[in-house]
Formats: C-alpha cells, sequence, structure tokens
C-alpha cells in the first residue's frame, strides 16, 4: 500500500455572543465549549505527542475565551448563567434569573449529557412535572434546586479530560446533590483555571510543531457574498437575491477582516498563519485573490465545490470517480494561483460529524482508518494523495459518549503509530510537496461545504431580507463614518459593531428548518446587533429592525450547529 498523507483540521467557532452596548454575553456556549471541547481537544494532543493536524480558531471566539479569562481573574462576571453559578444566596434571586436557569440548564443532549447522570436527571423530571400543572408551581422550586440544577448543568458540561483529572469535579460527581455555595465556588474556580489555560495550552502545541494553527476572517463573515451576491449563482443558478444589487464594499470589509485575522493570530500565537479556512468553507475567485494579497498559503473548502469547479472547468467531459481527483492540491488560474487549495473528503468528515457518535469509539476509529486505507490502495500509482477531513472542532462531541473520548483516543492511537497514513498538517505537506502534484483549476466554483451552495445563507425569503437589513445599515454606516461627525473611538466601536453584524452566523439560523426557541435568539441577537450599530452611528433605529425577521420551524438533522456537506 502505497503511503498517504492524512491532514485532520478541527475548526472552532462561535458567533459572538456580547452586547457591546451593555458588555452583558448573551448566550454562554463560549464558555460552555471552552471547558468541554476546547479542553478536551487540547489534552487528546497532549496525551498523543506524535498527533499532528490543523486548529483553526476564529479570532472572534478567541476574543470571547479571552474576555471569560478576564472575568474570571478580576471577579467582574458580565454572563448571566456564570453569574447565577456564583451567586451566594440563590434563595434571594430574581424571577428572571429562576426562569434563566431552568430555561438554560437542560440545553444540551439528554441522551448523552443528562441520561449517564441520575441526579441530573431527577432535577429536569421534577421540573417538568411542576411545569406541566403550569408554570407557576416552578415557584417551589427552592434555591437549594437551583444550586443543584447549575452544578449539574456545569459538570455535564464539563471535558471528560477535565472530569478524569481533576479531585474537586470527580467529588462533587460523587456528592450527586446538596451542593453548597462553597462547592459551587470551587466548580467555578475548576472552570476559569481551565479557560485561562486554554490559549496558552494552544500556543504551546503550535510551537512544538505537533499543530499548525490556522485562521478565519475575524467576525466569520461569509466573504464570498459580501464581496458579491450574484456568487450565489454559481451553484445555484436559479436562487433568489436581496432586493440590494450588493453589499455595499464588501470587497475591502473581507480585507480588512482578514488583516485583523491575521494581526490577532500573530498577537496571540507569536506568528503569522499560513492558512485561512474560510468561514463555512465559502471561497470564491475574488476571496482566493485578497487571500493572495495578504500572503495566504493555503486555504481549503468543500468536495462539492471542486466537483462544481471541474464540471465548470471541463464542461464536455464527465466528472470522474471522486477518488480520481479530490485527493489532490489544486492552485486556480491567475492571480489567486498562489494560494493552495485542498478539499475536503465529505464521506469521512460526515462520519465523524453525524455518525460515528453511533458506533462503540474502538470500531468508529478503525473502521474510519480502514477507509483511508481502501484511498491509498486505490489510489493511482506514483501519485501523493492527501486527504482532508475537517469538521467543527466542538459541536459534534455533544452526540458522543464521553464527549467522544474513545473515538478520538484510539484514533489518535492508531494513527501515530501507522506505517502507511502519514498524519500531517498543511504547512508541512507544502514544504516536502513536489509542485507537479499541483493540478491547475481553470474555473472556481463559488460555494461552501454545506451542498456547495449558498443555500444555508441567502435564497429565501428570510436570509435575503436580513442581508437587506444589513446592507441598509452598511449604507448608513458608510455616511456617517465619511460625515466627520465620529470621534476616532467612536468610529472604532462601531467598525467593531459593524464586523459582529457581518457574521454569517445570523443568517445560518434563519429558516423554518431550525427550532423556533433557536432562531428566535439568533434572530434577536443579529437585530441587537443592528440596533446597537444605529445606536453607536447616532441615528435612530428604523422600525423594520425592531420587527422578528424569522420563527423557525419543525427540527431536522439538516438544522442545527452542524450540517451535512450534502
Amino acid at each position: 500500500m502505497q503511503p498517504l498523507n492524512l491532514v485532520l483540521l478541527w475548526h472552532m467557532h462561535q458567533p459572538d455572543y456580547r452586547n457591546y452596548e451593555t458588555g452583558e454575553f448573551m448566550l454562554p456556549w463560549v464558555y460552555l465549549h471552552a471547558i468541554k471541547d476546547y479542553s478536551d481537544m487540547a489534552s487528546h494532543f497532549e496525551a498523543h505527542p506524535a498527533m499532528k493536524a490543523v486548529v483553526n480558531f476564529v479570532p472572534v471566539l478567541l476574543d470571547q475565551i479571552e474576555d471569560y479569562a478576564a472575568q474570571f481573574a478580576m471577579g467582574q462576571l458580565r454572563d448571566p448563567l456564570l453569574r447565577l453559578l456564583a451567586t451566594p444566596d440563590l434563595e434571594q434571586v430574581s424571577t428572571e434569573d429562576r426562569l434563566r436557569a431552568f430555561d438554560s440548564c437542560f440545553r444540551s443532549n439528554h441522551v448523552t449529557m443528562m441520561q449517564p447522570y441520575p441526579a441530573y436527571k431527577r432535577l429536569f423530571e421534577l421540573h417538568e412535572t411542576l411545569r406541566e400543572r403550569g408554570e407557576p408551581e416552578l415557584a417551589y422550586l427552592s434555591g437549594q434546586y437551583l444550586a443543584d440544577l447549575l452544578v449539574w448543568y456545569h459538570l455535564a458540561w464539563t471535558g471528560e479530560s477535565v472530569r478524569r483529572d481533576n479531585e474537586v469535579v470527580v467529588k462533587l460527581m460523587t456528592q450527586e446533590k446538596g451542593f453548597s455555595y462553597e462547592n459551587r465556588i470551587q466548580l467555578f474556580n475548576v472552570m476559569g483555571e481551565v479557560i485561562q489555560g486554554l490559549i496558552p495550552r494552544y500556543r504551546k502545541l503550535a510551537e512544538s510543531g505537533q499543530i499548525e494553527l490556522s485562521t478565519t476572517p475575524h467576525y466569520h463573515p461569509l466573504a464570498p457574498l459580501l464581496i458579491d451576491f450574484s456568487s450565489a449563482l454559481d451553484s445555484e443558478p436559479g436562487s433568489s437575491l436581496p432586493a440590494e444589487a450588493a453589499y455595499p464594499g464588501g470587497k475591502s470589509r473581507i480585507a480588512h477582516q482578514l488583516t485583523s485575522a491575521t494581526e490577532s493570530h500573530a498577537r496571540r500565537f507569536g506568528t503569522e498563519p499560513d492558512g485561512v479556512w474560510p468561514a463555512e468553507g465559502a471561497v470564491s475567485t475574488p476571496l482566493l485573490e485578497i487571500m493572495s494579497d495578504q500572503y495566504c498559503r493555503w486555504s481549503a473548502s468543500g468536495e462539492a465545490v471542486l466537483a462544481n469547479s471541474l464540471r465548470k472547468s471541463y464542461p464536455a467531459r464527465s466528472l470522474p470517480e471522486r477518488g480520481q481527483y479530490l485527493y489532490q492540491p489544486y492552485r486556480v488560474e491567475g492571480k489567486a494561483g498562489s494560494v493552495t487549495c485542498f478539499f475536503r473528503d465529505e464521506k469521512l468528515s460526515d462520519m465523524i460529524g453525524f455518525e460515528y457518535a453511533k458506533w462503540f469509539g474502538r470500531d468508529a476509529a478503525e473502521h474510519m482508518v480502514h477507509s483511508l486505507e481502501d484511498i491509498a490502495r486505490n489510489s493511482p500509482p506514483g501519485e501523493n494523495p492527501v486527504v482532508s477531513v475537517i469538521l467543527d472542532g466542538e459541536n459534534a462531541w455533544e452526540y458522543y459518549p464521553y464527549n467522544g473520548y474513545y473515538f478520538l483516543n484510539d484514533l489518535y492511537e492508531i494513527l501515530e503509530n501507522h506505517d502507511s497514513i502519514r498524519v500531517t498538517t498543511y504547512r508541512d505537506y507544502l514544504a516536502f510537496m513536489n509542485p507537479a502534484d499541483v493540478v491547475t483549476l481553470p474555473v472556481l466554483a463559488a460555494g461552501s461545504w454545506v451542498y456547495g451552495t449558498f443555500s444555508t445563507w441567502i435564497g429565501d425569503r428570510d436570509k435575503n431580507r436580513a442581508w437587506d437589513l444589513l446592507c441598509a445599515a452598511k449604507h448608513s454606516y458608510d455616511l456617517v463614518m465619511q460625515s466627520g461627525r465620529l470621534t476616532s473611538e467612536e468610529m472604532a466601536k462601531a467598525e467593531r459593531q459593524l464586523a459582529s453584524c457581518e457574521s454569517s452566523d445570523w443568517f445560518w439560523w434563519l429558516g423554518d428548518y431550525n427550532p423556533p426557541y433557536v432562531v428566535s435568539s439568533f434572530d434577536q441577537l443579529f437585530r441587537d446587533n443592528l440596533a446597537n450599530l444605529y445606536a453607536l452611528l447616532k441615528l435612530p433605529v428604523p422600525v423594520s429592525v425592531n420587527e422578528p425577521i424569522s420563527h423557525g420551524g419543525v427540527a431536522q438533522e439538516s438544522g442545527g450547529a452542524m450540517r451535512r456537506a450534502s
């Protein structure tokens, strides 16, 4: 069997949950994923020093992790749920805080994060029994109930590596109930230590050469659409577009967000990134040209984008079997050609994201390795195949028993000892790659890692309306910024707020394939961001910004924080 190169890219991202006007965090997902997934992923690398991978951190996520680290250090908490955990007397909290705890502390995968813990499950069953009798019945739940609920929710969100190694967490899980204020502060302090140590741990792993750290334009914008709405027509010619012809100044906005990401990366990790994973793997030729201007060496996208690009490049040819074209590096003709492009194996990536959680960990790990061996055996003789497995490094593990501990542990153990599979990073691969291995791509079809299209972010009524609201805000922003009415400090605040409004996440969640309670949260967050932008520009907030955009519908697998590629 000929050798095969494997690049695992774990993409770490959460949108900006901060309200810049109040400084409050509106949702707790950053610190919860930090104590669970970001800590576990670092721990797996530390336990398997011969394992290599690319870890992609979106700068706005790192901004928020640093924000939480500062909150723990200074004791000034701006996250309502975290503040409740550290509240001395839970008998005296407001009705709003009680309802917040009830609403928040059952939001997890109940199969993997509640059912294994009978004490936590009993808290849920008691809540449901009272709620079914009527909301007023919840007033009978005591401060001790709240204490136990808050502790168990955070214990359930604690990473497997933490709960295996930390004596405080072990003791609390053994205690099961009757948690005191002292117990809650003990858990609070453990969480603070984990969060404060995250960025230094990843920097150390990168400095050792074990992982390559890459970046994304700072606030995770859907770059090709900001540059040109009509790029959506590359993969879906019949797609409807917003009423606005284009996002004003989109190209310069993406260049600015990429520059900001590079500066953020260098400040935190001591070196500029070699590669960029664009938000949602969304690429277009104009985006690659911007990356080229900023000396980006590599980027990546989805398999369907490559298939669409080959069809456009060679319309008279039939697309060959995927193994004949997928496992190669590409460069697009023209100015974008200085950026080497890789394309993810959708089948293997989706197996990790959606299927292996249902398997025994060892079986799943061995199946993946056997799949890689089959790719190597079926590769044309003399080729140097490179397989890209790219997916979220945080969202999948909630569906795995033990947060994916056994799958990842066994997978890394097999891979670091495998004779023919060479785990590597894109930087290292490019260092020894034969230039003759790079295939020239005449045409790049714009698209993303979801279906190879932009349909998740544009094309239906709600998403298009959101784009029109953003475009209107950007027109106002441009006029005010050129007027000289704002001080330099006020301009900087407005610019940061605009960047947050440009995040792809707001558009992701709008639509009837997502559950109503999630759609409502993100719809409100998006409009709050727009309202804050108008306030920073010293303009009245348009009535349209106060009206909900989307209401959601029935939850499906195609909804949620992850989507299958096809």
